[in-house]
């Protein structure tokens, strides 16, 4: 007896169309409701980390500093410069417009010009005021505002400012030193080493 072959073909070995749309339907579902989950945990634990607001004003901390952002990687801090403060430590750079009889005083002003100060009228430092500016003094700095008025007026001179009306005043260190008990021109006599003294008693 022969046998004849059988005509049943075998299962094919890729799955159906809708068994693939099953699968990504099933996978699509578990996604979004891991998603879902996800983000009520989330929305959650922050709604509980917000504080209750209280009435009083909490202080910062001694060392805080505010800051500001500008831009991805740039913080500025939120506090004035030192020579915003101190306006006598604010930079300044001047060129003195060269005049044939400028005078100190006359330098002063222009240093002072926008920096917030003004000299003051006093009558000891008039005589300042009156020097003739010398050359070097032409062009300054770049310098903190207080070391140029005190390079303008030299070391005979000490400067006092007044910060409520914000003026800058002179007046003179001590007793100038060409002013002692002999004149300029005389010479100062030298005890001879040869000839003894007398003693006062």
């Amino acid at each position: 007896m022969v046998s004849a072959p059988c005509s049943r073909e075998a299962p094919s070995m890729q799955p159906s169309i809708r068994a693939v749309h099953r699968l990504a339907l099933a996978a699509g579902l578990l996604a979004g409701s891991l998603l879902a989950a996800g983000c009520a945990t989330t929305a959650a634990s922050s709604a509980a980390a917000v504080p209750a607001a209280s009435p009083t004003a909490v202080a910062p901390e001694p060392g805080f500093v505010p800051v500001a952002r500008y831009g991805r990687y740039t913080l500025v801090e939120l506090v004035p410069e030192p020579a915003q403060r101190d306006l006598l430590q604010q930079a300044v750079e001047v060129s003195i417009p060269p005049m044939l009889d400028a005078s100190v005083g006359d330098a002063m002003r222009h240093v002072l010009l926008r920096s917030g100060y003004r000299l003051c009228d006093a009558v000891e430092a008039a005589t300042l005021y009156a020097l003739p500016l010398p050359a070097a003094h032409l062009r300054l700095g770049p310098l903190m505002l207080r070391d140029a008025l005190l390079t303008l007026a030299g070391p005979a001179w000490e400067l006092s400012v007044d910060d409520l009306t914000r003026q800058v005043c002179f007046s003179r260190h001590g007793a100038p030193t060409f002013l002692s008990a002999n004149p300029p021109g005389t010479a100062t006599p030298v005890p001879d080493a040869d000839r003894p003294e007398e003693l006062q008693p």
